[in-house]
């Protein structure tokens, strides 16, 4: 039980002393974390607009194959990433393999399914009276995809939040694709995962306490949002 008391007082040590490897994680989890972010909402929420407020031929098995894609395992992501990231894969001469753009791919594919769904979800959950309303009111097409993206902004916020979290916490993309590489591409749980496994329990503990104070933020945030 000591050693428990003292990695939390060590871990806390390390923060506030401002580690420079510690928070080397912590700036390549944030960055990586907020391209693919970026990417997901910027496709995830047109599409699932679309898929949650249109009725067309073939929406259910697109609807199925979405909410089958929400399960995908994060080292199986990591997987398909690396074979097209690698020499031999298709996009090898990118040379994004083993950098914090090669793993932002993989992570926004993780991130992408649970933006549409969620957010197909909020829009079929919207009210359909809204549309008759805005029409008889003489909202144009724009008018109308804003005000019913306004209306479930909420769900949307949620998707959002469900797909960071999701980001954030995963282990295989980024051990993969990013190689765990010390000042590179090592990230929050990859360090954990390393740090642990040689007995580094502080750094560990350190680095979890920065997670969970980055999760807690971003709900704070949305909470906040919310009552403005």
């Amino acid at each position: 039980m000591d050693y428990l008391i003292e990695g939390f007082i060590k871990a806390i040590q390390l923060i506030l002393e401002g580690d420079a490897e510690t928070w080397s994680a912590v700036k390549a989890t944030l960055t990586v974390s907020g391209y693919s972010m970026c990417v997901s909402l910027l496709i995830g929420i047109p599409l699932g607009f679309i898929l949650g407020y249109f009725s067309f031929p073939g929406k259910r098995k697109i609807r199925l194959i979405v909410d089958t894609l929400l399960s995908l395992p994060t080292v199986f992501i990591g997987l398909l990433v690396y074979g097209f990231l690698s020499r031999k894969g298709p996009l090898g001469d990118l040379g994004l393999l083993f950098t914090l753009p090669g793993v932002a791919i993989g992570q926004t594919i993780l991130a992408l399914p649970v933006v549409i769904a969620l957010s197909a979800t909020a829009v079929e959950a919207m009210d359909r009276h809204l549309r008759i309303t805005l029409i008889s009111l003489g909202a144009g097409r724009g008018r109308l995809v804003l005000t019913s993206l306004w209306e479930v902004r909420y769900g949307i916020s949620a998707a959002a939040l469900n797909a960071y979290g999701r980001v954030m916490t995963e282990v295989g993309i980024s051990m993969m694709v990013g190689g765990n590489i010390k000042w590179y591409t090592r990230t929050i749980t990859t360090a954990i995962a390393l740090e642990t496994g040689k007995g580094m329990f502080a750094m560990g503990v350190a680095l979890g306490l920065i997670l969970i104070a980055i999760a807690f933020a971003v709900n704070l945030s949305v909470s906040f949002l919310r009552k403005k």
